[in-house]
Formats: structure tokens, sequence, C-alpha cells
């Protein structure tokens, strides 16, 4: 697990143009004009051996609040900047290390001092950052920060570069010990993570689990400072709920802040054995539920959709059919156009079982404990190496490979080489003549003869050595 380090401050101080340098990738729009940045960006870096995930944030502004619709400070409507400020504010909440981001040009500004502020009511450690240092006196002057009561400043310039390796090695310092974001290894506990969009019904299917258990182990820490896993007993088998604490604190997050759950959600998902990704089944497949399965297949995890409300969208389905109302939306699906629907913008996880179930009314929620369990225990799942490869020689023998620029592909000989996920090694003549289309035939024929349902595999290609070469003539 990766420690979290967010990059806080006011709008147009060059927290972006740092975040694009440590990254070296052009994430964050960069453009002279406060409040570009909107959204939390987040990104993996590393630094003297530590790997540690980078946030970088909108500017934030801290005051009396602005009342929606009003222009806000720098012109921002207030809508917007109430925004800003709660993506911010739940950067704050996840990082283990806070950049505080501020402009030597400028000097010390009364947002500053809001900010700085709110900063030192929080427990976690803040580095004072003077950026746009671009000269000898701007240098000098950023002594004055030091007033802002956070400690001694690092002065850089994000555009030249000039300090940004004091600074990266200050981070460092301040990161967790690694042993404290290792998590611990072991193969008899289930890690289930519960994820999707805000007030699709995380909690409620939370309750609904712990509530039928009478066997809850403990609440333990997590990884992260602020994370709490709930251990429960079910069926005999010991099950791991990850991050029960960021289910239940998001309810006293203000309205409007539609993806502050994608970095704790792909973090907790990494935590994860098997993913529960919950949809609500009165609004459909949204934009932000495609994103968490894609983070989920990325990672290579167990996932299981539940479509959450169905005893609601039933009802309002009879009552749409009876004519008592019309639903404001689309007509509510059967579960089987619902599951075509989901078949069509899901298409990338179609290893993935669906249930339909309602956590208010506890339906179907043991059928999803029990789905969690059987995709854990397919995921040790081991194929011996002789039946592997004749499934590989059936499978080049009912279609060759495609040839790339006119070299066919042969393959050698196959291995798995791990489980969780189940990892297969494919020795080749040539990476490069491995096309995406046959790559996905031969998972396809995996899965037809092993299943590996509700979990995903890994394929992966390599050369043959010229000593194996040898050996094998």
């Amino acid at each position: 697990m990766k420690p979290l380090v967010a990059i806080v401050g006011r709008p147009n101080v060059g927290k972006s143009t740092f975040f694009n340098r440590m990254i070296g990738e052009r994430l964050a729009i960069v453009e002279d004009m406060p409040g570009t940045t909107r959204d939390r960006l987040y990104g993996d870096t590393d630094w003297n051996g530590r790997e540690f995930t980078l946030i970088d944030t909108g500017g934030l502004e801290l005051g009396n609040g602005i009342p929606v619709g009003q222009v806000g400070l720098h012109g921002q409507p207030g809508d917007l900047m109430n925004h800003v400020m709660s993506q911010a504010q739940l950067a704050i909440e996840e990082a283990d290390v806070i950049v505080f981001m501020v402009d030597a040009r400028s000097g010390i500004t009364a947002a500053d001092e809001d900010v700085a502020h709110q900063l030192r009511q929080t427990q976690k450690p803040v580095i004072v950052t003077a950026n746009k240092a671009d000269n000898k006196d701007r240098r000098m002057d950023a002594v004055e920060f030091y007033s802002l009561g956070l400690g001694e400043p690092i002065v850089i310039s994000s555009i030249q570069g000039v300090g940004t390796g004091d600074l990266l090695d200050r981070i460092v310092e301040e990161l967790p010990p690694a042993e404290e974001m290792e998590e611990e290894e072991d193969e008899d506990i289930i890690r289930i993570s519960i994820v999707g969009r805000p007030n699709v019904g995380k909690s409620s299917l939370l309750n609904a689990i712990t509530g039928s258990q009478r066997s809850i182990v403990s609440d333990v820490p997590g990884t992260t400072r602020d994370a709490i896993d709930t251990t429960i007993e079910f069926e005999g088998r010991k099950i791991r709920l990850v991050d029960t604490a960021g289910i239940r604190r998001r309810g006293r997050i203000g309205a409007g802040v539609e993806k502050y759950s994608v970095l704790r959600s792909e973090r907790a998902i990494e935590r994860s054995d098997v993913s529960i990704l919950m949809l609500d089944a009165s609004e459909g497949l949204a934009a932000q539920d495609t994103h968490i399965a894609g983070a989920i297949h990325d990672q290579a995890k167990g996932v299981i959709v539940v479509v959450n409300k169905w005893d609601l969208a039933q009802e309002q389905r009879k009552a749409e059919r009876e004519g008592i109302f019309a639903h404001p939306n689309e007509e509510i699906q059967s579960a089987e156009e619902y599951r075509d629907i989901l078949a069509e913008g899901l298409k990338f996880i179609p290893y993935a079982p669906i249930v339909f179930a309602s956590a208010k009314t506890g339906y179907h929620v043991k059928s999803i404990l029990e789905a969690a369990v059987k995709i854990a225990e397919m995921r040790y799942l081991r194929v011996p190496t002789s039946r592997l490869n004749e499934l590989v020689q059936e499978a080049t023998r009912r279609h060759s490979p495609t040839v790339i620029r006119h070299k066919p592909l042969k393959i050698y000989y196959a291995t798995q080489a791990r489980v969780n996920p189940p990892t297969f090694v494919f020795f080749v003549n040539d990476t490069e003549a491995v096309h995406f289309s046959y790559e996905r035939y031969l998972e396809n024929r995996l899965r037809e003869a092993f299943s590996f349902r509700g979990t995903a595999i890994r394929l992966q290609f390599r050369p043959r050595s010229a000593k194996e070469r040898d050996e094998k003539r």
C-alpha cells in the first residue's frame, strides 16, 4: 500500500506544475489562470526507494463560505469554489503527508493564512513549500512564510526544477515507516471491499452483512491511518471487510462532490481480494461505475456486480405498468434487460457475476457473500502444467495465431506463475507478434476450461531464452 501525499494551497500557486514534474506526465492542465484544477488528480511516483501517491487538488479557499451562485474569491462562482474546497479537504483527510504550497512572488495572502489555520488543526505532517522562487531575491524573501506557524518552508521553483529534490527528501522523511504500510499476508482471510458511487447503498450493505452475522470478530486498523477493517466469520470462513471507515464516514460529506469516492475506492480495491461493485438499480450504469470497474479489472481483482435497491426498482416498474405514475427517467428494466445493459457497459469484465439485491431488506445479501467466497477460492486455483499445455496446443490447432508483420507467433509452452490473481506465462518466439485479439482468445479458452468466474486473470508473454532453445534441441 502506497502512502498518500496531498498538494494543497490557494489557486495558481503552481500545484499542478509541481505535480506534473513529479509524475512525469502532463496529467494536470496547467494555465496561468486561477482555479484551473477543479478535481483531485493523483499519480504514483518514487524517491530514494520509497513509492507514494501524489494528489493534486484544486485551490483551497477557506473562510465563512460562499453562497451557491454568488461569485467568490478570484471571480469563481460560489458553488464551484465550494466544490474545490471539498475536494482539497477530502485529500487532506486521506493524506499521510500534506504539502502546503504558497507563492514566493506574492508573499503571504489572507487566503494563505486561512489555509494555514486549517492545517494547524491536523495532526498530520505539513510541509510549507514556497514555489516560484525563481531568483535569489525571492528565495531570500521566502523566510516570511515562517510566520504561518507550520515550520521551516522549503523553497522551490517547479518550472525550473530548483529545490524539488530537497522537497522530495523532506516528504520521504515524513512518510509513515514502510512496515506500517505493508499488508499482512494471510491466505485464510478473504479480503472484500465494498465500492461504488456515493449513495448507492454501501453503508446499508455493510450494516446488512455485519448485522446478520452474530460473530463479528473485530474492527481493526487498516494500513492507512484512519481506515478500519471489519472482520467477520461466514460459514466457517474468516472475511475481512476492507476500509469500512470510509464507507461509514462519507455521510458527513456535503452534497455535490461526486468524484471523491474514486481515490478511496482504488485504495480499498488494492487491499482486497474481491470487490463488491454496487450500483443503484434506479439510476442505471454511470461513467463513475465503469471507472471503478476498470480499476478492479486493472488490478486483476475478483469482482461481484451488485444491483442494489432492486426491490424499489421493481415497485416502481409495477406502478408504471399499472399507470400509477411515470418514472422521471427511463422505464425500470427487467432483470434480463438490466443484465444486457450491464453486459454492454461492463464488457471488459464479462466474468463478473451480477446479483440483484436489496441491502435494506437483506434480499440476496447472503448470496453476495457466498459468491465472494467462491471467487476468492477460484483465485487460488492452480492448473497443472501438462493440462495447461494440452489446452494451449488444442487452442492453436483450432485457431492459428494472427500473423503480424509477416512473422507468425509461435507458443513454445506455458506455465502458471502464481495465484491470487491466477497468472499464466507463455514463452513465445517474439512478444511483438502477440496480437491483443489472440491474447483475448487464449483467455477465453482458459475460462472455458477452468472457469475463473468472478476473477481477472493475467496473461504474460516472454521470449524463450537462448539457453532454453539449446536445451530443447
